[in-house]
């Protein structure tokens, strides 16, 4: 039974401007992708979120301040909401674009709650940086939260998986003490890379203790290492938590060759990561997830990974070289050759030194992390 998935040429309309890495030809380069491989991907009936939606999870004054800021009338505290920073720059219709990306997220939730679904790859979204009062890390608002929240109001445990590079401190935050969601992020530790946040320590408050976990991994960490605690973490949390559903953020910077961030994981280590993570959805959440995009700044290995995932979720093929006129075409529109396989030349990925003491200290981080959440887990 082949996943929907959710997609609009309006999600192209979310754009920092040509230089933002956070670039709308991720979705252009993949779209193409998969109709030259012969799996064209239409415009879904979708509607942007409402303002009532983005108020599920957001102050009403961010709210405001992002609708100023799409018609040109810039709050001079807008910087203080995150708003014209180098990060998340302001662009005319910003609010209309962002509402389109939720209104996805949103609409994908609706369908598993409607039952017409228990699946849905949503290509787009995946903001989880954006925060209750502040625009963050090119996310202006949350589609993820609004899902996630969504979801728990209809009376269903929601379990968040983020694997994006970055920590999911949007989405932590929002719901920080909320006992009916789990929230998992495997990011590269704060100590050295944006959101400066995600520590094992910050396990929730209230009635969310002990429902929020984060592994911080050690730049340059690689397959393996990545694989071990992935597995060592996710498993006995959602076999303890038992979700109704999971929302996965399926960020694509953890590659060797993302240029912001500094984990070396490989195409191959992402195929095992999704069938993963689709095995633990059919074991622990009787077989309901929402996927969504997410961070991804090479776009070489961002657009063969979110490939991969369509192809991985609709059970189709996955092919070894991929089409050459493609190729050629984003060669000639990129100036710069892209890799010809989906996957990577087994060689590709770079040596890294103290490989044994990153396994190490990663492992640890996962022995603490355990040790910290066991009390709460009764």
């Amino acid at each position: 039974m082949s996943v929907p998935v959710l997609y609009h040429p309006a999600y192209k309309t979310y754009t920092f401007g040509p230089e933002h890495p956070f670039s709308p030809r991720r979705l252009e380069m993949l779209t193409a992708l998969l109709e030259a491989l012969g799996y064209p991907v239409g415009a879904s009936s979708l509607q942007p979120a409402t303002r009532e939606d983005i108020l599920m999870v957001h102050a009403e004054r961010l709210v405001r301040r992002v609708e100023g800021c799409s018609v040109g009338e810039v709050a001079a505290d807008a910087e203080h909401y995150g708003l014209g920073t180098a990060d998340t720059p302001i662009f005319p219709g910003m609010d209309e674009a962002t509402r389109w990306l939720v209104g996805g997220t949103l609409e994908a939730a609706r369908m598993i709650l409607r039952g017409e679904a228990q699946e849905v790859l949503q290509l787009g979204g995946g903001l989880h940086h954006a925060q209750y009062d502040r625009s963050s890390g090119f996310c202006v608002y949350n589609d993820l939260s609004v899902a996630i929240r969504h979801l728990t109001r209809s009376g269903l445990r929601v379990a968040y998986l983020d694997i994006d590079v970055h920590h999911g401190d949007g989405v932590q935050w929002i719901h920080y003490d909320e006992a009916e969601v789990l929230t998992l992020s495997f990011h590269e530790s704060g100590r050295y890379l944006f959101p400066g946040t995600g520590a094992i320590y910050e396990i929730g408050k209230g009635a969310g203790l002990g429902r929020k976990l984060n592994v911080p991994l050690e730049p340059f960490t690689q397959d393996e290492s990545y694989l071990e605690v992935f597995e060592a973490v996710l498993e006995p949390a959602l076999a303890w938590f038992r979700p109704d559903v999971m929302v996965i953020q399926c960020g694509a910077d953890a590659h060797f060759l993302d240029p912001l961030a500094d984990l070396v994981l490989s195409t191959q280590a992402y195929q095992k990561l999704f069938l993963r993570m689709r095995e633990y959805v059919r074991e622990f959440s009787g077989g309901k997830a929402v996927y969504t995009l997410g961070g991804g700044y090479s776009l070489d290995a961002t657009t063969r990974i979110w490939a991969m995932l369509y192809l991985l979720l609709q059970g189709h093929p996955l092919p070894d070289r991929l089409p050459e006129a493609w190729r050629q075409h984003w060669e000639g529109q990129l100036h710069k050759a892209l890799t010809p396989t989906l996957h990577d030349a087994l060689d590709a990925v770079p040596e890294i030194p103290r490989r044994p003491e990153i396994v190490r200290h990663n492992w640890g981080q996962v022995v603490r992390l355990l040790e910290l959440v066991k009390p709460y887990w009764t």
